[in-house]
C-alpha cells in the first residue's frame, strides 16, 4: 500500500480509510488490552498514535518495538477521541524496519544539548532537532523567494579562492601537495608552482567580492552557501563552516541598503510565523529552550518595530553613559573599539528595546571596501553632541536582541583612488586584487550590499542558544567527526 506522511494523515479527515504510515517510535506503552505507539517520521512535529488492541500483532513483535525503532503501521484512520490529536490509526499490521535496543543514545528522558552534540548522527531525530531542521529549511526556502520576487539574481560564487576578502587571514587552506615534503625557496617560502592552481589558494570567507562583480553586472543578485573560517573559536556563536546570504546591489545609497537589510528581515520572520507555525509552538514551549515562553512574541515583536537607525558614534556614547550609571562591560568600549556583543545587546535590549541598525563606523575597524563618509572627523554627530574624532565608513549593521550583528552590510567604495588610498593606507597587496580593482576601473557604478550569517538567523528564530545546535553536523576547532 502506498505511504501517507504522517502530517497528511493528521490533517486527513477520511475517517474509516485504510491507511500505511512509516516512521520511527517515540514512545511505547502496554497494557493487557491494548498498546499505544506514538509514530514520528519527520514530516512533522506531532505524532501519529496508533493502537494495536491486544492479539492483533504477536506479542513478540510488540515487546520488540521500543523508542527509537523503525516501523510501518498499517490500519485503519479514525476520529481520535483523546484531547490534541484529531486522527489516529487502528492498527491491523506492523512491520519491522529496524529496531533499537536498550542502548540506543536518544531514549526518551532529558538529554542535554551538549550530550546530543556527542551523538549529532542520531540528534535529528528528536523532537527539537526536527523542529530547528524543518524551519531551517523554511528560512532558505524564505530566503530564495524573497529575493526571487525582488529581481534579484541568484549567483554562483567559487569556494576556492586566491584572494582573503575579509583581510584577517584566518582561511583554511587549499593543496595538493605533499605536506611531508614540502619544495620551498631560499627564504623558506613555500613554492606553489608544483600546485594544482599554481598558487596559494584557501576555502572562502565570503563570495561578496565576487557578488560585486555579478552585480555591476546583473543589478541585483544575491549568494547563498558555505563560507570558512579557520578562527579558534569555541564560543555559542562561531563556526568553522556556515552558511552566507549576500545580496550586492547596483546604484544602492546607505539608505536604499538599510530599507533592504529591514524589509529581508522582516520578510524572513514574518515567513517563520506563517510557514512554521507548529514547530515554533512547540520550541516557545520548551522550558529547556525558552524557559519565559517568550520565542513567538519576541518574533511577533520584530515585525511591529521599526528598526533604530544609530550612529556609531552615538551608540558610543549611550554605552559611556551607561557605564557611569553603573552599567558593568566586561570589554570597553571607547570611540574606536570593535563592538562587543555584550554592548550590540545592550542596546537592543535594554536602552531601545527593538532591533537597531547601526551605522557610520570608523574605518580602522571595517574592511578597506567600505565607502569613506565624505566629512572626516567632524562628519558624524553623535548623542548629546559627540562628535566622531576620526574618519567613518558607511557600514549599515543590524543587531538583534540574543544575538548582537546578524547583519553586516556597507556601500562599497565605487572610486578607484580612493580604493588604492585605503589599500595603500593598510598596506595590503593588490596582486591578487588586480581583477576587483578593474571593476574601478572600468564603468565603476556605486552600489553596496550585506551578509547575513544563515545559522544566526536561525539561532535568533528558533531561540536556540548555541550556534553548533542550528546546523546538522557543526565544524568547530578539534570537532569534524560526523
Amino acid at each position: 500500500m502506498k505511504r501517507t506522511k504522517i502530517i497528511d494523515a493528521l490533517s486527513c479527515t477520511d475517517y474509516g480509510k485504510e491507511i500505511t504510515v512509516m516512521g520511527w517510535v517515540r514512545t511505547h506503552r502496554s497494557s493487557k488490552a491494548v498498546d499505544f505507539i506514538a509514530l514520528n517520521d519527520g514530516s512533522t512535529i506531532k505524532n501519529i498514535q496508533v493502537v494495536v488492541d491486544a492479539g492483533r500483532v504477536d506479542e513478540a513483535t510488540m515487546k520488540s518495538i521500543t523508542t527509537g525503532a523503525c516501523i510501518g503501521v498499517t490500519g485503519t484512520l479514525v476520529e481520535s477521541p483523546a484531547q490534541g490529536q484529531a486522527s489516529e490509526i487502528q492498527c491491523t499490521g506492523i512491520t519491522i524496519y529496524g529496531l533499537c535496543g536498550s542502548d540506543y543514545p536518544m531514549q526518551k528522558k532529558g538529554q542535554t544539548f551538549e550530550y546530543m552534540r556527542q551523538c549529532a548522527h542520531l540528534r535529528l531525530r528528536t523532537n527539537v532537532f526536527g523542529a530547528v531542521m524543518r524551519i531551517r529549511h523554511n528560512m532558505a526556502m524564505a530566503i530564495h523567494t524573497y529575493f526571487h520576487e525582488h529581481g534579484f539574481y541568484y549567483f554562483h560564487t567559487p569556494l576556492i579562492t586566491a584572494s582573503d576578502c575579509e583581510g584577517a587571514g584566518n582561511m583554511f587552506q587549499v593543496t595538493t601537495k605533499n605536506l611531508y615534503d614540502l619544495k620551498k625557496d631560499e627564504e623558506g617560502k613555500i613554492i606553489y608552482d608544483d600546485d594544482f592552481f599554481g598558487q596559494q589558494t584557501s576555502l572562502t570567507v565570503s563570495g561578496q567580492l565576487e557578488g560585486e562583480l555579478g552585480a555591476t553586472a546583473l543589478g541585483a543578485i544575491y549568494t547563498f552557501g558555505p563560507t570558512f573560517r579557520a578562527e579558534n573559536s569555541n564560543t555559542p556563536r562561531h563556526l568553522a563552516e556556515f552558511w552566507m546570504v549576500e545580496p550586492e546591489v547596483a546604484f544602492l545609497d546607505q539608505e536604499e541598503l538599510m530599507d533592504l537589510e529591514e524589509d529581508f528581515i522582516k520578510y524572513c520572520v514574518r515567513w517563520a510565523l506563517e510557514k512554521c507555525k507548529d514547530d515554533l509552538e512547540f520550541i516557545n514551549n520548551n522550558k529547556f529552550i525558552t524557559p519565559q515562553h517568550d520565542l513567538i512574541p519576541r518574533l511577533e515583536g520584530v515585525l511591529k518595530e521599526t528598526f533604530v537607525r544609530l550612529p556609531y558614534t552615538k551608540g558610543i556614547e549611550i554605552l559611556q553613559e551607561a557605564i557611569r550609571n553603573g552599567k558593568k562591560f566586561e570589554f570597553p568600549c571607547n570611540w574606536g573599539d570593535d563592538l562587543a556583543s555584550e554592548h550590540e545587546r545592550y542596546l537592543v535590549e535594554e536602552h531601545f528595546k527593538k532591533p537597531v541598525i547601526m551605522t557610520d563606523y570608523p574605518s580602522c575597524i571595517k574592511a578597506f571596501y567600505m565607502k569613506q563618509n565624505e566629512k572626516q572627523g567632524d562628519g558624524s554627530v553623535g548623542y548629546k553632541g559627540c562628535v566622531a574624532p576620526g574618519p567613518t565608513m558607511q557600514g549599515t549593521d543590524v543587531l538583534f536582541p540574543q544575538i548582537g550583528e546578524i547583519i553586516g552590510g556597507s556601500v562599497r567604495e565605487e572610486n578607484y583612488d580612493k580604493l588604492m588610498g585605503e589599500i595603500a593606507a593598510r598596506g595590503m597587496e593588490t596582486d591578487k586584487l588586480w581583477w576587483y580593482l578593474d571593476t574601478r576601473k572600468y564603468g565603476s557604478c556605486p552600489h553596496g550590499g550585506f551578509g547575513l550569517g544563515f545559522e544566526r538567523l536561525i539561532l535568533f528564530v528558533t531561540g536556540m542558544q548555541n550556534i553548533r545546535d542550528v546546523i546538522p553536523f557543526p565544524r568547530t576547532p578539534k570537532n569534524a567527526e560526523f
